[in-house]
C-alpha cells in the first residue's frame, strides 16, 4: 500500500492579489488610503495636543506663574499653579522661545518656519504636493516652543503639516501621481484640523477652500470628509466629545437682530484688511533685515511680544481660555478693544520674524474679541434685541477668518463645531459674507490664488485640446474621387493613375473592395521615371501595411496618426471597407475653423 503523498501547501497569493487589485481602483484607493491617513493624523494630533498642553502649563504656569485660562472642552492638566507670578519672566519667555524656534527650525528645516497653513497651500500649487517628511516633525516641535513660551501663533499650523505630510509621504511612498498626491495631501489638512478642533466637516471644507479665495478643490471633498471623521473619532474617544468652547444656549430668534450682526461684519471688513496689511508689513520688515542672520529674527520678534506681556497679557499665547471668557460674557469691553488690538501686534511679530505657527487662532481670538466688543455695545444700547452679547463672540469668529482668509464656508461651519451651537447659522452665514464681500482684495495667506484657473497644478486640466472635439466624420468629405489600386497592376498602370490623380497615397484593395495597403507617391518617386520597371513590379510588391482613420476617430487622434505615418493622406474606412481619404490639410484647416468660431462665440 502506497502511503499517503503529503498535502502541498501553496502560497495564499488569492488574497493578496485581490487586495492589490482592489488599490488599483481609484474609488477604493482613496477611501482605503484616506481611512489610513485619518488614522496616522488623529494619533499625531493626540500626541500634539497633549505635549502643547503640558508644556504650556509647565512653562507659562509652573515657571513663570501666569495663571492662563483653557476651554471648557481642553481641560487636560488639571494641576493647580502655585508660582507666584512672575512678569518679567513671562515677558523675557518669548525673547528665549523665539531664539530656541529660530535655531531649531533653520538647522534642521527652514521651510517651516513662519504660517503652517501657508505652506500646505504653496505645497500644493507649486511643489505637486510633496513636503519633506522631516518639516511635519520640526514644525510641531518648533510650534510647541512658541506656544508654550507665549508667542502669538495658532495650533492648526503644524497639525495641518503633520496630516499633510504624512498624506504626501504615503502618496510618495505609493508612486501615486501629483494630481491624486495633492488630494492625500489635502485629507491629511483635513483630519489634523478636524481631530484638534473637534470639527470634522468644518475642517474638510477648509481644506479645500482656502487654496483659493474665490474657488473650492472639490475632487478632494471625499477624502478630506472620511479622513477628517476618522481622526475626529480617534482623537475625542481620547479626550471626550465635548465641543472646545462651551457655550449658553445661544438662539437667533428675532430678525431685527440681523441689522447688529451686519453692523458687525462691516466692522470686520476693514478692521481684517489692517490685519493683512500689518501681517505682512511685518514679514517684510522682519525679512529686510538681511544684517540679522535669519535664525535670530523670531527672537526680535520675541522681544516685541515680551513688550506686549507686560501691558497686555491676554495677547499673548493661544487665547482660547479668554475666547471663553468672552463668550461667557466675563472680560469688560475695555479689555476685549486693548487685547484684539495688540493681538494683531502679537500675532503680525511672532510670525512675521519666522517662528512657527498658524494664524487661525490668532484670527478667531481677534474675530472673537471684536465680535464681544459690538455684543455688549448692542445689548447697552439695545437690550430687547441683543440679548446675548456672547453669542456675538462666536459670530465675529467666522467672520473675521472669512474676511482675513477668504475662508467664508468652512469657518461658519467650524465656529458652529466647535462651540456646538448651530442655531446661529443664519447670522454667522449674513456676517461672513459681508465680511469677505467688503475685503476681497487680502488674505492673510500669501499663497492663496483665485482659482483653478491661476494654479500650476490645474494646467492640465485647464489646456482645452481642441481637436478632441471634433470627429473625422466633421471633416470628411465622402463625395471626394479616390483612385484605388489593384494588387496585381503592373508599375506602368501605376505610373498612369499617379498622372491622371492628386492623390499622394494610393489604397490598394482586393477583389471585395476591401483595404489591404497603402502605396504612398513618395515611396517611389526616386523610381517613378525607371522604363525597364513598367512591366517588372506589381502594386502588390510595393504596398505597405495601412494606417486607417474610422469616422468615430477625434482629430487629435487623426493627427497623431497623420504625424506617425507621415503620409498626407490616410484611407477612412468602415469595417474594413474603403470610404475615402482624408487630408492632412483638412485636418489643420478644421481646427483654425474651431478655434475662430470659439474666440467668436466668446466675443
Amino acid at each position: 500500500m502506497n502511503p499517503t503523498a503529503p498535502e502541498q501547501k501553496h502560497p495564499p497569493t488569492r488574497p493578496v492579489n485581490r487586495l492589490v487589485g482592489l488599490l488599483r481602483r481609484q474609488t477604493v484607493r482613496r477611501i482605503l488610503v484616506s481611512v489610513l491617513i485619518g488614522v496616522v493624523a488623529g494619533l499625531g494630533a493626540m500626541a500634539f495636543f497633549l505635549c502643547l498642553e503640558w508644556a504650556c502649563w509647565f512653562v507659562l504656569g509652573y515657571l513663570a506663574g501666569a495663571q492662563i485660562p483653557g476651554p471648557d472642552g481642553e481641560r487636560v492638566v488639571h494641576m493647580a499653579v502655585t508660582t507666584p507670578y512672575r512678569p518679567w519672566l513671562l515677558a523675557l519667555l518669548p525673547v528665549l522661545g523665539g531664539l530656541a524656534s529660530g535655531l531649531l527650525v533653520n538647522a534642521l528645516a527652514p521651510e517651516a518656519e513662519g504660517e503652517g497653513t501657508d505652506a500646505m497651500i504653496d505645497a500644493f500649487h507649486n511643489k505637486g504636493g510633496t513636503i519633506r517628511g522631516r518639516v511635519p516633525f520640526i514644525k510641531s516641535a518648533a510650534s510647541i516652543i512658541t506656544l508654550a513660551s507665549g508667542g502669538s501663533v495658532g495650533r492648526e499650523g503644524p497639525i495641518a503639516q503633520i496630516g499633510a505630510g504624512f498624506g504626501s509621504w504615503l502618496a510618495q511612498a505609493l508612486k501615486i501621481p501629483a494630481h491624486e498626491r495633492r488630494i492625500y495631501m489635502l485629507a491629511g489638512c483635513a483630519a489634523g484640523l478636524g481631530s484638534i478642533f473637534r470639527a470634522p466637516l468644518g475642517s474638510a471644507i477648509t481644506s479645500i477652500e482656502v487654496l483659493y479665495s474665490e474657488d473650492f478643490e472639490s475632487e478632494a471633498i471625499i477624502p478630506c470628509v472620511i479622513a477628517s471623521v476618522i481622526a475626529y473619532c480617534m482623537f475625542t474617544f481620547f479626550f471626550g466629545f465635548a465641543p472646545v468652547f462651551g457655550s449658553p444656549h445661544f438662539v437667533f430668534h428675532d430678525p431685527r437682530e440681523l441689522l447688529a450682526y451686519a453692523v458687525l461684519g462691516l466692522i470686520c471688513a476693514p478692521i481684517g484688511m489692517g490685519y493683512v496689511s500689518m501681517f505682512n508689513r511685518s514679514r517684510e520688515f522682519f525679512r529686510g533685515l538681511t544684517n540679522v542672520p535669519r535664525q535670530y529674527r523670531p527672537m526680535l520678534g520675541g522681544v516685541g511680544v515680551g513688550l506686549v506681556a507686560l501691558a497686555v497679557p491676554e495677547a499673548i499665547g493661544g487665547g482660547y481660555g479668554y475666547m471663553q471668557l468672552a463668550i461667557y460674557g466675563q472680560l469688560g469691553l475695555g479689555l476685549m478693544c486693548l487685547a484684539a488690538g495688540f493681538k494683531m501686534v502679537t500675532t503680525s511679530l511672532t510670525i512675521g520674524s519666522g517662528s512657527s505657527g498658524g494664524v487661525f487662532g490668532p484670527t478667531l481670538f481677534i474675530g472673537g474679541m471684536i465680535g464681544g466688543v459690538v455684543g455688549q455695545v448692542g445689548h447697552m444700547l439695545f437690550p430687547e434685541i441683543v440679548q446675548q452679547p456672547g453669542a456675538y463672540v462666536l459670530v465675529g469668529m467666522a467672520a473675521f477668518f472669512a474676511s482675513a482668509a477668504k475662508a467664508p464656508v468652512g469657518s461658519l461651519i467650524m465656529v458652529s463645531e466647535m462651540a456646538a451651537s448651530y442655531q446661529l447659522l443664519p447670522p454667522l452665514m449674513i456676517v461672513s459674507m459681508i465680511a469677505i464681500l467688503f475685503n476681497r482684495g487680502s488674505s492673510i495667506y500669501t499663497k492663496q490664488l483665485l482659482n483653478k484657473f491661476q494654479s500650476p497644478a490645474h494646467e492640465a486640466d485647464l489646456t482645452v485640446n481642441v481637436l478632441e472635439t471634433l470627429t473625422v466624420a466633421d471633416v470628411f468629405a465622402a463625395d471626394r474621387p479616390v483612385i484605388g489600386l489593384r494588387p496585381d497592376e503592373n508599375f506602368a498602370q501605376l505610373r498612369r493613375h499617379i498622372a491622371d490623380s492628386h492623390q499622394s497615397l494610393f489604397p490598394v484593395l482586393d477583389q471585395a473592395g476591401a483595404l489591404i495597403g497603402v502605396l504612398p507617391v513618395a515611396a517611389i518617386r526616386k523610381v517613378l521615371f525607371e522604363d525597364s520597371l513598367a512591366h517588372l513590379v506589381v502594386v502588390g510588391e510595393l504596398a505597405e501595411p495601412p494606417t486607417a482613420l474610422a469616422l468615430g476617430d477625434d482629430l487629435y487622434s487623426a493627427l497623431l496618426k497623420f504625424l506617425d505615418s507621415g503620409h498626407g493622406q490616410l484611407p477612412v474606412t468602415a469595417d474594413g471597407r474603403l470610404l475615402g481619404l482624408l487630408d492632412h490639410a483638412d485636418v489643420i484647416a478644421a481646427y483654425h475653423q474651431e478655434v475662430s468660431r470659439r474666440r467668436r462665440a466668446a466675443a
